[in-house]
């Protein structure tokens, strides 16, 4: 059974996001990592870029694909998890906390209508 916390967002695109005073931290689902499988490579945005949500800013690899990672809200990337240069696993292990990807700091109040709650997404999947 997939893990799917109550407490976040989550896009379409299998990004979750949790949005806390106007920084939003951003990393893909349990659903998401286990599809790649073994993940070899994270290629992250780049600190002090903005995005738009939905932009294409990142770049996860796995032993059998490579996936886009898309900012699921719009804003200005403030930090990345540098942890998953050395060790990619991260995501595979514990995506929803040492497997993060990189924090944003939200450009105005974030627009989450266009997320899925915890039980949207487990149906979006086919689990729920």
């Amino acid at each position: 059974m997939t893990k799917i916390p109550e407490e976040l967002n989550y896009a379409k695109s299998h990004e979750w996001v949790s949005v806390h005073d106007g920084t939003a931290i951003v990393g893909i689902t349990d659903h998401a990592q286990s599809e790649l499988t073994d993940i070899v490579y994270v290629e992250l945005p780049e600190v002090g870029r903005t995005y738009a949500s939905g932009e294409q800013c990142a770049v996860v690899e796995s032993v059998k694909t490579a996936s886009d990672i898309y900012a699921p809200l719009g804003g200005e990337v403030i930090a990345v998890n540098d942890d998953l240069g050395a060790t990619p696993g991260l995501v595979n292990e514990d995506p929803y906390k040492s497997g993060w990807f990189f924090k944003l700091k939200l450009s105005g109040e974030p627009d989450l209508s266009d997320l899925l709650n915890a039980s949207s997404y487990s149906s979006e999947i086919g689990e729920g």
